[in-house]
C-alpha cells in the first residue's frame, strides 16, 4: 500500500484534496504533514481523523530535521505539496516569510525525496506566476509555455519554486509534475480570502471593501474538481511536464461581490471602494487544452451559490 504525503493539507485546498483521496481511493494512506500556522484549521480534516489511513503529523517543511523524521518514519512513494503562504497582501507587507516557506521549503522536501527515492513529487502552484492578461483581449489566456511574469512576492516565490521542482527533474532524475490552478472556491477556506471574507462581511452587516474599479476578473473552480485534476497528473501525468487547470468561470471581482449580496439578501451600499492593492494583475485565465487532450479532465461545473449558502448557514448558526 502506497504512501502520499500531502504537505499543507490542513489548509484550504489541501484539505479538499485529502478528503477527496479517502473518499476515492481506499489502497493508499495518506499522511497530512503541516505547521498549523494562522491559514491551517485542525477541523477541515474532523471527517477523516479516525479513518484508519490517515495520519496527521505537525511539522515545518522548513525545518530539515521535521522533513527527514517523516520521511524516515513513513517512507512516502508520493509527495503532493500543498504547502506554502498564499495570502498576496500579506507576502508584499513580508515577503521574505514567503520566501522561506515556498522556496526553501520546496528546496527541502525536494532534497528528501531525492534521498529516499519517491515515485513522484507533485508541486502545487498557481495561475499567477504567469502574470497578467488585459481586460479588452478576452480570447487571450495562459497556456504552459506562456513567460513566466510574477506580479507579487507570492506569486513570484511560487514560480521559482516551480523552476526550482522542474530543475530536480532536469538535473537529477526525479519525477516531478507541476499543476497551476485557478482560483479555488468551496468550503473549509480562511476568512480573510474573497468569497468567505464577503459572505462573514455582509452576514454581519458589515462593510465588504472592494479594491479599485473591481473589475479584475478571475477565474472560478471548485476544490473538488482541481482535487479531481492533481490525482488525474500524479497518475497519468507525464513527468517533467506543467499543467494547468482552469474552471471556464471567469467572473469579475465586484460582480461576484454583488451575487453573493444578492444571494444572500443584502443591499449593495455595503460595498466599499478601497485604494487597489499593489500590483493588482487585472485578468487570470488559464487554457486547460494540455490536461483535457493528455488526461480528458475537464472542470466540471459547480455552484458558487451554493458554498456561500455553506458559509452563510454555517456562520449564523
Amino acid at each position: 500500500m502506497e504512501t502520499f504525503v500531502v504537505t499543507g493539507g490542513a489548509g484550504f485546498i489541501g484539505s479538499a484534496f485529502i478528503r477527496y483521496m479517502l473518499k476515492k481511493h481506499r489502497d493508499r494512506r495518506i499522511v497530512c504533514f503541516d505547521a498549523l500556522t494562522y491559514a491551517a484549521d485542525m477541523s477541515n480534516l474532523s471527517s477523516v481523523m479516525r479513518d484508519p489511513l490517515f495520519s496527521f503529523i505537525k511539522g515545518d517543511i522548513t525545518a530539515e530535521d521535521d522533513v527527514e523524521n517523516l520521511f524516515a518514519a513513513y517512507r512516502p512513494s508520493v509527495i503532493v505539496n500543498f504547502a506554502a503562504e498564499s495570502h498576496v497582501d500579506r507576502s508584499i507587507e513580508s515577503p521574505s516569510l514567503f520566501i522561506k516557506t515556498n522556496v526553501d521549503g520546496t528546496g527541502t522536501l525536494l532534497d528528501a525525496s531525492l534521498r529516499h527515492g519517491i515515485r513522484r513529487f507533485h508541486q502545487i502552484s498557481t495561475d499567477e506566476v504567469y502574470g497578467d492578461l488585459p481586460l479588452d483581449h478576452p480570447e487571450m489566456r495562459f497556456t504552459e509555455l506562456s513567460p513566466l511574469r510574477p506580479s507579487s512576492p507570492y506569486s513570484a516565490s511560487k514560480a521559482a519554486a516551480d523552476l526550482l521542482a522542474l530543475s530536480y527533474h532536469r538535473t537529477y532524475g526525479l519525477d516531478v509534475t507541476v499543476s497551476r490552478c485557478s482560483n479555488n472556491f468551496g468550503p473549509c477556506q480562511n476568512r480573510e480570502k474573497l468569497i468567505p471574507k464577503t459572505v462573514w462581511n455582509a452576514i454581519h452587516d458589515e462593510s465588504i471593501p472592494v479594491y479599485g474599479d473591481g473589475l479584475n476578473v478571475r477565474d472560478w473552480i471548485h476544490t473538488d474538481e482541481h482535487s479531481r485534476a492533481i490525482d488525474q497528473i500524479i497518475e497519468r501525468g507525464r513527468s517533467g511536464e506543467v499543467y494547468n487547470i482552469g474552471g471556464n468561470n471567469e467572473i469579475n471581482n465586484i460582480t461576484l461581490v454583488k451575487e453573493i449580496l444578492s444571494v444572500l439578501d443584502k443591499p449593495l451600499s455595503l460595498i466599499e471602494y478601497v485604494p487597489d492593492r499593489k500590483g493588482h494583475d487585472r485578468r487570470y485565465a488559464v487554457d486547460p487544452s494540455k490536461i483535457r487532450d493528455e488526461l480528458g479532465f475537464e472542470a466540471e461545473k459547480h455552484s458558487i451559490r451554493d458554498t456561500v449558502l455553506h458559509y452563510a448557514n454555517l456562520w449564523k448558526a
